[in-house]
C-alpha cells in the first residue's frame, strides 16, 4: 500500500496523462493506472517519470480505449 502523498500524486498524474480520454473510457483509465501502479511498486516515483510510463502507456493502449 502506498501512504497518503504517493497516491495523491498517482491521481495527478493519472488526471493529467488522461486529460483527453473521455470519463466513460474506463478501460483505457485502468490500462494506463494499472501501469503507473507497477512502475511505482518498482519504486519509480517521480512525477516525470510517472507521466512517461503514463503516456507509453495511453499510446499502447488498444485504438478501441482511446
Amino acid at each position: 500500500m502506498f501512504d497518503q502523498a504517493t497516491t495523491t500524486l498517482l491521481r495527478v498524474v493519472l488526471h493529467e496523462v488522461c486529460a483527453s480520454v473521455s470519463r466513460s473510457e474506463t478501460g483505457a483509465r485502468t490500462h494506463v493506472a494499472s501501469k503507473m501502479l507497477e512502475a511505482a511498486n518498482r519504486g519509480e516515483m517521480s512525477p516525470e517519470g510517472l507521466r512517461q510510463v503514463g503516456r507509453e502507456a495511453l499510446s499502447q493502449a488498444p485504438t478501441m480505449w482511446r
